[in-house]
């Protein structure tokens, strides 16, 4: 009887030890950031612009066979934290259509509402009597911006970052 019941208490301190390290565990794993979310859903990840095929690693340089690229630096508005900030550095490129711009890409644009050029996650697509737009927000705001966003506005597509 005696034997048994140091077995059932060596089971019982093992799954307090094992409750114990997964509570720390899982303590220690609060640290790793989660994936970016709005209304507790994740933000779309960005269309591959680049394929595998167009990146060449070389012991002494890098090159990436993009048409029209185009460096970019930014201001520190906060709006794209903690994806870029003002010392990030990307590399942009001019889409062909708006057939390109995917749900989860990064577009750069102008706009009637503040100087300069926005870079923000496209977050919807729609379409009115004006023909296809887009739904524009900075993943570190609550809400979106406040236009539909035509193509004729956007300047570049973000397919980089450097920093």
């Amino acid at each position: 009887m005696r034997e048994t019941i140091l077995k059932v208490m060596f089971v019982i301190s093992i799954f307090i030890l094992g409750w114990f390290a997964g509570n720390l565990f899982l303590n220690l794993n609060t640290q790793i950031p989660l994936p970016i979310q709005h209304n507790g859903k994740e933000i779309a990840s960005p269309s591959d612009w680049v394929k595998e095929e167009q990146i060449h690693v070389y012991s002494d340089r890098i090159i990436i066979d993009l048409k029209d690229a185009e460096w970019a630096s930014f201001s520190d508005t906060n709006s794209m934290d903690p994806l870029i900030d003002e010392t990030s550095n990307a590399i942009e490129i001019i889409p062909s259509s708006a057939d390109d711009i995917h749900v989860g890409d990064i577009v750069s644009y102008k706009t009637e509402f503040a100087d300069g050029i926005i870079i923000h996650r496209v977050v919807d697509i729609g379409e009115d009597e004006l023909g296809k737009y887009f739904i524009l927000r900075g993943d570190n705001n609550p809400v979106n911006d406040p236009e539909k966003v035509r193509f004729s506005q956007i300047q570049r597509v973000l397919v980089g970052i450097i920093y």
